[in-house]
């Protein structure tokens, strides 16, 4: 039996991108904005978009926004849609060049401020017609805004283990030791991580991944984790260390511009300790290949003291 047409007509594109943000964020204010349109707006093309469907997508209470089970399968189809109709529109751009227009990048915290002033006159120079929107933040949050096309180009920490994103290994950066001008510590020519382990070892919140690669490169003992003093950023992790409160690991491009602390703090090479920094994008963009390439171009312009890698992409 033939099946019955229906036109697509009442089906807008618009609203199951609204309906998307609003499952992204479970929130309908963060949604609108998102979105850029009204919260009211959004909830009555919401409710549009239920009434043409015969569904309830959502269930809404005063403290929360959840999908309903059959909200659920619907919004999996919902985000397919929005992903292949952002494939088809990228597609089109690439006509005029795959590093054309505007390039949304995210780069964490413990990088941004010391990579990036030296990368962008790269970019601009190299790729005129390129527009750059940077953000930085804390790794999770940037790839969870690659996850959801909010930016297209994540410069992290390698490994990331999501399963869709491709990633191309950029440069190895050593970290150094930074204590206190006077530590024991500081007496020594050179360092080991073990030199660091106790204490005295400065770490950074949760959910900035240098904590995690401090931990996980000095051995300190689960147990002994709770007792460590926290710096909010890799400023103030400095700071903590010039007023002499103990000392930590520091990557070596956050070196730059310290003059004003001579006398303050000691800097010691680690011959034990790097971080891999790397390009990350999603599998689904139809601009991998010019990343990848991208990728090449950065490797070949590696700020001093780094270590170019020699890997390209990696699913």
């Amino acid at each position: 039996m033939e099946k019955t047409y229906t036109p697509l007509s009442g089906l807008s594109l618009r609203d199951i991108e609204y309906a998307v943000a609003v499952d992204d964020l479970r929130n309908f204010s963060r949604a609108a904005e998102r979105c850029g349109v009204s919260q009211a707006g959004l909830s009555e093309q919401i409710r549009k978009l239920e009434n043409l469907l015969g569904v309830v997508l959502f269930e809404r209470t005063r403290r929360h926004v959840k999908p309903t089970p059959e909200g659920i399968r619907l919004l999996e189809r919902a985000r397919d849609v929005v992903t292949a109709a952002r494939m088809m529109l990228e597609a089109a751009h690439m006509q005029s060049g795959p590093l054309n227009g505007i390039l949304r990048i995210g780069v964490i915290a413990t990088l941004g401020p010391y990579y990036i002033p030296s990368m962008l006159p790269l970019l601009r120079k190299s790729y005129p017609d390129l527009r750059l929107q940077v953000t930085d933040g804390l790794t999770g949050p940037l790839l969870a805004k690659l996850q959801q096309d909010e930016l297209d180009l994540v410069f992290a920490a390698l490994p990331v283990s999501e399963k869709s994103f491709m990633d191309c290994a950029l440069f190895e950066e050593p970290f150094v030791a930074a204590v206190p001008s006077g530590h024991p510590l500081s007496r020594k020519r050179s360092l080991a991580t073990r030199d660091l382990d106790g204490p005295e070892l400065l770490l950074l919140e949760d959910g900035h991944c240098l904590r995690d690669q401090a931990l996980a490169l000095c051995g300190l003992p689960t147990q002994a984790r709770a007792r460590q003093r926290l710096a909010t950023s890799l400023e103030m992790l400095w700071h903590m260390i010039g007023a002499g409160e103990g000392h930590s690991l520091i990557p070596h491009l956050a070196l730059r511009n310290r003059g004003e602390w001579r006398g303050l703090i000691a800097v010691r090479p680690l011959a034990d300790a790097s971080r891999t920094i790397g390009a990350v994008w999603r599998k689904s963009d139809p601009r991998g290949p010019a990343f990848a390439e991208l990728g090449d171009f950065l490797r070949r312009h590696v700020s001093e003291g780094c270590r170019p890698c020699q890997d390209g992409p990696e699913a």
